[in-house]
């Protein structure tokens, strides 16, 4: 396997060294992208000295070299790479010495496009544990609650399946064939400063035949401190409300023009249309609710239902 690691670079010139790093230990590993974008800190001058130490390593900025967000630095990276398969990594996270040990046999079966596995946790500040715990309080290992692949991926991240799947894998744990992202034409919304990942992953389950591989351990760690700017945002707060509209927005849309099953059209549309009404109000809220309960009864079940479990760091 020759695989590309997109690891986009904000903010992160305490954690990027040790990324990169546990990337170019792994022999499948072709090359390692960096995205820089834009950074308030010395990221920078760290990255362009990991690329001039090791030859694997390639960095890469924005044409106009200004911030443009995860899901635009996702995008340049896919844009940049040269492996037969992608990989990404958050620069304040680190892959395992496990993390592609199942991807070569199962890459073997060709309808496989994509492989998804479990990651850790690891807390690098006292304040980012306990805005975690507060306001994300998940799991050590996040992962996913049975085996599952092709359209019941789908099904299961949009909690439609008759056993409670699990409604998230991250990137970091995820490996994907390059030409089944260009057969799709799939990219991050750049639209989306946060969620975009969340985003990507539930339209590639739709378009890409994805199968469960290392679920039951962590092939990959988290890094949780001070920076993680999801942890910050409490649960159903207006921002908070305002993140998920955007998110559940952005799949809404992606509905409309995509053939999905009615009940699958439906659940999203209930979702966006809660969050919609989550951020209203006063009296415009209340007309609105009771005409969108009076429509469709089901969205009372909804609001509370999808939570929210990645973190990102811009």
């Amino acid at each position: 396997m020759e695989i590309s690691v997109i690891i986009p670079v904000y903010n992160a010139e305490k954690y990027i060294s040790k990324a990169v790093e546990s990337a170019l230990q792994l022999e499948e590993v072709k090359e390692v992208i960096l995205i820089e974008d834009q950074s308030p800190d010395n990221a920078l001058s760290v990255c362009r000295e990991l690329a001039q130490q090791y030859e694997r390593v390639k960095l890469f900025q924005h044409p106009d070299k200004g911030n443009h967000g995860a899901g635009a630095s996702r995008n340049l990276g896919i844009e940049k790479a040269t492996g037969d398969f992608i990989a990404f990594l958050d620069a304040d996270d680190y892959f395992l010495p496990n993390r592609f040990n199942v991807e070569g046999e199962l890459f073997n079966d060709p309808k496989v496009e994509g492989i998804f596995n479990a990651i850790g946790t690891e807390f690098l500040t006292d304040k980012g544990k306990e805005e975690f715990l507060s306001n994300i309080n998940d799991t050590y290992l996040l992962t996913v609650n049975y085996p599952a692949e092709g359209p019941e991926v789908f099904k299961g991240l949009l909690g439609q399946t008759p056993k409670v799947f699990g409604t998230f894998f991250t990137l970091d744990a995820l490996t994907v064939r390059a030409s089944a992202l260009e057969k799709s034409g799939l990219k991050f919304n750049e639209d989306l400063r946060v969620h975009q990942d969340s985003d990507f992953i539930i339209k590639l389950a739709y378009h890409c035949y994805l199968k469960a591989g290392t679920i039951d351990k962590a092939v990959a760690i988290r890094g949780i401190h001070d920076d993680n700017r999801i942890t910050k945002i409490k649960k159903y707060s207006p921002q908070y409300n305002q993140r998920q509209f955007l998110f559940w927005n952005s799949l809404y849309q992606w509905s409309q023009v995509n053939a999905l099953d009615q009940d699958a059209k439906q659940h999203i549309s209930l979702q966006k249309k809660a969050f919609e009404l989550s951020v209203k109000k006063g009296f415009s809220k209340a007309k609105t609710l009771f005409a969108a309960i009076f429509k469709d009864p089901n969205i009372l079940k909804t609001k509370y239902r999808f939570t929210y479990t990645n973190h990102e760091t811009q």
